[in-house]
């Protein structure tokens, strides 16, 4: 292990720092059934408590209710029954580590179009910083009923439409004469100017055109209607930080099957570990509201002419993840580009300003 004051490599059971004295936790005497009976209530106006786990002080900032233990990595947080072990905590394991890394992933982005030519060299770097964020993995299950006109049959519908009232229009124009003057007649018999013999004429005649429209199913609720099931599976994460809220994924899932346990002896030395103040009932909240927005979005994309959409949705379990994350800001004439990369993965959460 090391020291958490210095940075010194430790032996796995040194009770202080060879190199500044400072503790390791090790010595400190541990609550004797604090993990194991249920939380740690926190009394008003607590400002420090100590670890459920190895005991360690725990002084949280104004504001934060998941707090990662600085010493053995334990995550907790703030309930309204108290502090509590966070019982399922992971983190996603740091594969892009170099700032080169990190270039070659948002050079080719940055400068793809003809219009963005050169746009990574012309624009000048303001951060580069790699972070692990806490996010809660919200496990939601979405059913989105939908009822929409489809594409196919609405074209062929307008086909079918334009023809009939061509004849229509066509033979109103019957007692003005043919060609141009024909259709023209027919638009001066709707206005009123003079009468005809055509059955279809005035203002009647347009009554009666809606009526055959509607029968025919070509009034905008007709029988081309069809009821669709949209179902899905989320793994939805919601950042655990009211302050990167802006950076809140969309449509983002995480690779999970590469999570293991949140170990922080695992963690990069110097790469900070982010507190959160989003509390787990909270993130279920926005979960639930993201799904129902995501599953909008997607029916929009696939089905034409969309009448009613109405989504349930159920929220299952809740986890805590540590991912390490990348932000990168850059000023281009004045124009803020911010794209935020999964150290992980590689690929990008959210890119704004390009």
């Amino acid at each position: 292990m090391y020291c958490h004051n210095c940075g010194a490599q430790l032996p796995d059971d040194a009770a202080f720092c060879v190199k500044c004295g400072a503790s390791t936790g090790l010595n400190t005497t541990k609550p004797a059934a604090t993990a194991s009976t249920g939380p740690v209530i926190a009394p008003a106006g607590v400002e420090s408590l100590k670890c459920p786990s190895c005991g360690a002080p725990i002084t949280p900032k104004f504001g934060e209710m998941v707090i990662t233990c600085e010493y053995c990595g334990t995550a907790v947080t703030l309930g309204s029954q108290g502090w509590t072990n966070i019982q399922k905590q992971t983190m996603l394991i740091l594969k892009v580590a170099t700032v080169d890394q990190v270039n070659s992933i948002i050079e080719p982005m940055m400068d793809k179009g003809l219009l963005h030519r050169h746009l990574h060299e012309d624009s000048k770097q303001e951060e580069m910083s790699l972070t692990y964020v806490p996010y809660w993995i919200v496990s939601v299950s979405a059913r989105t009923s939908v009822v929409a006109t489809s594409e196919t049959a609405q074209v062929a519908q307008t086909a079918t439409t334009a023809a009939l009232l061509g004849v229509i229009f066509g033979g109103m124009g019957g007692g003005g004469g043919g060609g141009r003057r024909g259709g023209f007649g027919g638009r001066r018999a709707f206005e009123g100017e003079f009468g005809v013999s055509n059955p279809f004429a005035g203002i009647l005649g347009l009554k009666r055109i809606r009526i055959m429209l509607y029968g025919m199913g070509m009034g905008g609720y007709g029988g081309n209607r069809n009821a669709q099931q949209m179902d899905e599976n989320y793994n939805f994460p919601v950042i655990a930080l009211k302050a990167l809220t802006d950076y809140q994924p969309r449509d983002y899932q995480f690779d999970l099957g590469e999570r293991e346990l949140f170990d922080i002896s695992k963690l990069p030395k110097g790469v900070k570990i982010l507190n959160g103040d989003i509390s787990e009932d909270v993130a279920k909240s926005q979960a639930k509201t993201l799904v129902d927005q995501l599953q909008s979005q997607k029916a929009h994309s696939k089905y034409h002419m969309i009448q009613s959409i109405h989504t349930d949705s159920d929220v299952g379990d809740v986890e805590l993840l540590h991912v390490p994350v990348w932000f990168a800001k850059f000023d281009h004439k004045g124009n803020k580009i911010v794209l935020v990369i999964d150290a992980n993965s590689g690929r990008v959460i959210n890119s704004m300003g390009l």
